[in-house]
């Protein structure tokens, strides 16, 4: 049996075989830069929503320039399994992250698998350099890292920023603890910009998995506008959108943009304060508004001007459609969910590889879009904190809240009140259709109306649903104390290590069975 890096060389030496798109420079493979946001919607980016309450001129021009994809899918709508999906082209129940790791409850036991193979190893093999700046949520201890991942440079955070101990990791080692957040977004385009520089002569592949708009959100002086102080989320998104135009134009300046393929999307729907737009639900829910994200591609000279393109595609075709623009067989030894999406890129009438896609809900299959018609089977559909009146919405206490000490940002965040998306609609149960074409918002369940697409799209989900293996979950680092409704505490974890067993004394008696 052949080990993993075997057969990634086996894919290096098969990759001559490969044709690289006829517009492409065959002597100089090109460089490739992801952009993954965390949280953001849909409906957060100007042009793809009409009434966009936010200000994104670059991200809008960049989809000018190049592409966008509006019906583009997550597999969950939560970080952790989106991004492994991203990195390897598989569903989560296949690479087996279908939960967030989590230090400060301890849910150390969740990684991404050395035997799974990722874009960067892949690239890497093919004389690519490669780096990750930003938050990785793939595994914080040693065996999952991003630099066993085929990373050669890693900063950032290894899990979310609201999580105990927020610290920033510089490689394998603690770089910063604590961390003033607001400084992040620029911190990462400044690392991927350093990078590029350096490595402008060959070809590069980063991943820049941005921490906003997650909570906590922070922006730092020059977008923070203390005099309006409900509108922390516009500061965040419009400094985003000025660091990627930052990114964009020092492409420009190093001669590099004509041969650089720089992708953005987002690994799942808005948290409160963000839009999804006309998309019904947020975040953890597998409504529109929780797994339909933006895509935008730009690539000059391969990818037209202007390509709007309304086929299904997901974060499963990243990884093989950067294996065949770099030239780059995919793994063969294991199933690639994804297909090479470039035609869909290049050309607005361009047809979807997928009959249909996918999306999880915890460890579990939840739904099937197939062209127009998208079919709930199970999963997540309930308005989260159902049992809060509007005005505990609006006051409600994070756990995760800034403090000034540990999580060091704005203290005027999103309260559950600023719903990201639609919340109006036929209420939740059983099997739901819905007509994506003529009712976007999910408002009307027509699954009685038409048993005929109800028969055809639950036989194309069993089968899938037969692969997905019975999940267990992994034991945790240690066990907290939870009240009547099953609610247990977060553990502040003393940071400043690369461990997450420095409990504070003060905190011990929350644990279930405390030394």
């Amino acid at each position: 049996m052949k080990s993993r890096f075997g057969l990634i060389a086996v894919a290096c030496c098969m990759s001559c075989l490969c044709v690289l798109p006829a517009d492409a420079d065959e002597t100089v493979p090109p460089n490739v830069i992801v952009i993954f946001a965390d949280d953001l919607g849909y409906g957060d980016v100007g042009c793809f929503n009409e009434q966009c309450p936010f200000k994104t001129p670059r991200l809008d021009k960049m989809a000018a320039e190049g592409a966008k994809l509006t019906s583009f899918y997550v597999p969950m709508p939560y970080c952790a399994p989106s991004r492994g999906t991203l990195l390897t082209g598989r569903y989560p129940f296949r690479h087996t992250v279908v939960r967030n790791p989590a230090p400060d409850v301890g849910q150390n036991s969740i990684g991404l698998p050395p035997s799974e193979i990722t874009i960067a190893e892949l690239l890497k093999s093919a004389g690519y350099q490669t780096a990750a700046f930003g938050k990785w949520h793939l595994g914080h201890i040693q065996k999952w890292l991003p630099r066993r991942q085929g990373f050669d440079e890693y900063l950032g955070i290894l899990y979310s920023n609201d999580m105990f101990p927020v610290q920033l990791i510089r490689n394998e080692n603690v770089a910063e603890y604590p961390v003033v957040q607001s400084n992040l977004t620029r911190r990462y385009t400044d690392m991927t910009i350093e990078f590029i520089r350096e490595h402008r002569e060959r070809p590069f592949f980063v991943y820049l998995p941005h921490a906003m708009p997650h909570k906590p959100l922070a922006a730092s002086d020059a977008f923070y506008t203390p005099d309006t102080p409900d509108d922390l989320y516009a500061d965040v998104i419009a400094e985003l959108d000025h660091e990627i135009g930052r990114l964009l134009d020092e492409l420009k300046n190093l001669g590099i943009d004509d041969n650089t393929l720089v992708l953005f999307t987002s690994d799942n729907g808005a948290w409160y304060g963000g839009s999804n737009g006309r998309l019904r639900g947020m975040k953890a829910t597998t409504w529109e508004g929780g797994i339909r994200v933006p895509c935008i591609a730009r690539f000059p000279g391969v990818i037209p001007e202007g390509i709007v393109n309304s086929e299904l595609a997901g974060t499963i075709d990243i990884l093989p459609t950067l294996c065949a623009l770099a030239g780059v067989a995919v793994p063969n030894d294991r199933t690639i969910d994804g297909r090479d999406i470039l035609p869909m890129f290049k050309d607005a009438d361009a047809n979807s590889p997928h009959e249909a896609i996918f999306a999880m809900s915890g460890p579990q299959l939840a739904t099937i879009r197939s062209g127009r018609w998208k079919l709930h089977v199970r999963g997540r559909l309930r308005r989260m904190f159902p049992d809060l009146t509007e005005a505990e919405r609006a006051n409600w206490i994070d756990p995760r809240r800034p403090d000034g000490v540990a999580i060091i940002a704005p203290y005027e965040q999103a309260k559950p009140n600023q719903h990201p998306g639609v919340i109006t609609g036929d209420s939740p149960g059983g099997i739901m259709l819905f007509d994506l074409e003529a009712d976007p918002s999910e408002q009307k369940n027509v699954a009685q109306a038409h048993p005929e697409i109800v028969r055809r799209l639950r036989t194309q989900f069993d089968a899938l649903d037969r692969e997905v293996p019975e999940y267990v979950d992994p034991p945790r680092e240690y066990l907290l104390r939870r009240d009547k409704n099953g609610r247990g505490p977060l553990m502040r974890l003393m940071g400043g290590e690369l461990r997450y067993d420095r409990i504070p004394p003060s905190q011990r008696h929350l644990l279930v069975d405390p030394e």
